[in-house]
């Protein structure tokens, strides 16, 4: 049977920042990949002073990022879709102590009642009967209210999919086996780059502790390692993919690929539900699923 994992992203981009070699690789290996973008991104900035089609972003910038989005999923080997919600934007103030100093815009993403919003997303569920889901953490991985959104329609949907009686005309109940939070972005992937950095006398030892710096003291709740090593090239072409968003010389997510494979060839993730038996820590998502099971809840 086929093996189906459903990614679920704030926005167009985020796909690729936070585990596009991870799709990359299980595309590749014949698994049905799907990606899910709850937002447009209309209220991104644009982050690339470069930018060559900088009238059209100024212009229509919801349209230039469905025409990012489209090439990195070309790039990555990977299915896609819109659950169509308006981008929330970041309010200034967000994650401070004093809270959001801007309101959110209307009918945003993350003003739209939970059981509103979460019924596109239960009849992809629905439909595609993925074994594995991978989504953010309850703080988003960073305080945009559009990710807290996707953490908590993500886990909304989990549910209500399994469900039978919950939305009964998005189609047969479906409990997803297994559900991943994002770790990338971990100190123990950056102190073993620093440490092969140190030890080659790499030429970018210093941007690389100062990332350490920012991470700071992140704990590392990782319990799966994806390897990735093949495909951090894939990752690197779609990330660029979103121009409108990610400049091409990047510190911040274009580290050397070549000692990412020596020091780090992983993606990582935290498993944190999971209805089958199995050990952690774990190199497939699919571990322990028995493929034959296709049996709706």
């Amino acid at each position: 049977m086929t093996r189906r994992l459903l990614a679920i992203h704030a926005h167009p981009d985020d796909e690729s920042s936070k585990g596009a070699a991870t799709w990359a690789a299980y595309a590749h290996s014949g698994a049905q990949v799907v990606i899910v973008s709850c937002t447009g991104g209309e209220r991104g900035d644009v982050q690339n002073e470069a930018l060559e089609p900088r009238a059209m972003a100024e212009r229509d910038i919801a349209g230039l990022r469905r025409i990012e989005m489209a090439n990195a999923q070309r790039v990555m080997g990977v299915e896609h879709r819109w659950l169509g919600y308006a981008d929330s934007g970041l309010p200034e103030g967000t994650g401070t102590e004093e809270g959001a100093i801007e309101p959110l815009p209307a009918n945003c993403f993350a003003l739209v009642p939970l059981e509103i919003s979460a019924e596109p997303l239960v009849r992809v569920i629905r439909q595609l009967r993925p074994q594995v889901m991978v989504t953010y953490d309850e703080t988003g991985g960073y305080p945009h209210p559009d990710h807290i959104r996707t953490h908590e329609i993500s886990m909304y949907a989990w549910e209500a999919a399994a469900d039978p009686g919950r939305y009964p005309e998005q189609g047969l109940a479906w409990r997803i086996p297994k559900v991943y939070y994002d770790r990338i972005f971990n100190s123990q992937r950056v102190s073993k780059m620093v440490e092969v950095m140190t030890a080659s006398g790499h030429p970018s030892l210093a941007e690389m502790e100062e990332f350490q710096g920012w991470m700071g003291d992140r704990p590392s709740l990782a319990t799966t390692h994806i390897p990735v090593g093949d495909f951090l090239d894939v990752r690197d072409a779609a990330l660029r993919s979103h121009a409108s968003q990610v400049a091409p010389d990047s510190r911040f997510f274009f580290w050397p690929n070549d000692v990412q494979r020596e020091a780090w060839p992983f993606e990582d993730f935290q498993l944190i539900s999971s209805a089958v038996q199995g050990t952690v820590p774990e190199d497939d998502f699919f571990a322990g699923i028995d493929l034959n099971d296709e049996v709706s809840v």
